[in-house]
């Protein structure tokens, strides 16, 4: 670790504590040191498998300044891969496509297989010679990156160390075991992004506690108001807020979206938003889910990634088509709503009196809680 904060106040308990430090948020030193100790080390959302529906698909993307690779292979398994040649490191891939059996480096011309495997080195050995006896392809496949789809997210642990997914969110997954059945992408409107100036953990903070909903989003305060919502925390996991007041959108004509099979009746009012740490925002309803993967681009800079999944297959019910557009504008209505909040506290980060801030041990347990996690990791990887 190149720049060292102090952390102690950070993992007191929510009525002693402070929040991180302003340098979490403006330096890029620590901006980098959280890139390996928070980011790379844990299961961060990086996509969702979605974008890349057949075998064959490829589509590159940057995580961190990491050039990576997403690919389905033949049986329709998607892997996620360095997006970097073996031989001198060109990227094999600048922009999505639709691969056949392999995909060719554009310098030299090495090929890989759908899985990686190195399978071709032309001319390696001389004019017309393509094998080396010091060129040996099952040791040059590409560099595979640990991934994990759950829920049409992609996540990947760059380090290769975390616990498996299923362990690491064993409790989350448990919570919302109900939901563990087929979503469908809503299409069209239902996916979009917002460019955030702001450092991606406010975006995190912000989501995941209640007690901005009366002054920010006075709309949907009207109906789910704050005292119809709960905290959510798990120490060292996920935290976020619920509400027991969920009221399903309609059309013209009274029509809903199709439920989820088989939920238990605290649904039928009740919906929870969890922010799956470190980087993926999560909203769970009756009808419908949201999606939220967090791309962090500097210390400053955040895109969020929004895609929201029905029930039922779109294409079944074209009918309700103007009702999901409906429903993707209003939840982009609230998520806008914050832009100016979360912009606002990443200006008063250059504050440099602030103390990291204090939290209400009523309303911000959820928040206090993401900032001890963080502060562990850290602690942990200077540590080690």
């Amino acid at each position: 670790m190149d720049r060292f904060t102090n952390l102690d106040t950070v993992k007191k308990t929510v009525g002693e504590a402070t929040g991180l430090p302003n340098a979490h948020y403006i330096d890029t030193q620590v901006f980098n040191q959280e890139r390996e100790a928070v980011l790379f080390a844990t299961w961060a959302g990086v996509g969702f498998a979605k974008d890349i529906p057949e075998p064959g698909d490829a589509r590159p993307f940057d995580f961190l300044g990491m050039p990576l690779l997403m690919m389905r292979d033949k049986k329709g398994q998607l892997g996620v891969f360095q997006n970097t040649c073996r031989h001198r490191g060109m990227t094999l891939l600048q922009a999505p496509k639709k691969l056949h059996n392999t995909i060719r480096c554009p310098y030299h011309s090495w090929c890989y297989s759908l899985n990686g495997e190195l399978t071709a080195t032309p001319h390696v050995g001389g004019s017309g010679i393509h094998t080396h006896e010091l060129i040996k392809p099952s040791q040059l496949g590409l560099f595979r990156i640990r991934s994990h789809v759950w829920q049409d997210i992609v996540f990947i642990n760059t380090s290769g160390d975390a616990p498996d997914f299923d362990i690491a969110h064993a409790n989350l997954l448990d919570r919302w075991k109900e939901f563990n059945q087929p979503l469908f992408h809503g299409g069209g409107s239902s996916s979009f992004k917002l460019e955030v100036n702001t450092n991606w953990k406010l975006a995190v903070e912000n989501y995941c506690e209640s007690y901005h909903l009366p002054w920010i989003h006075p709309e949907l305060n009207r109906y789910s108001k704050l005292e119809d919502h709960y905290n959510i925390q798990r120490l060292g996991a996920y935290s976020g807020q619920g509400t027991h007041v969920y009221k399903q959108l309609k059309g013209a004509n009274n029509e809903t979206f199709d439920d989820f099979k088989g939920l238990s009746a605290r649904w039928d009012t009740g919906a929870e938003y969890i922010a799956i740490y470190p980087n993926v925002l999560f909203g769970v309803h009756r009808d419908h889910y949201h999606a939220i993967v967090l791309e962090p681009i500097g210390c400053d800079k955040t895109i969020e990634h929004i895609e929201l999944y029905y029930a039922t297959d779109p294409n079944t019910q074209p009918e309700l088509q103007a009702l999901r557009n409906a429903n993707a504008a209003q939840w982009k209505a609230v998520f806008e709503e914050d832009i100016e909040v979360v912009e606002g506290m990443q200006r008063g980060r250059h504050g440099v009196l602030f103390d990291g801030g204090h939290f209400s041990p009523a309303m911000d347990g959820p928040t206090h809680n993401f900032h001890h996690w963080i502060a562990t990791q850290i602690d942990n990887a200077r540590r080690s």
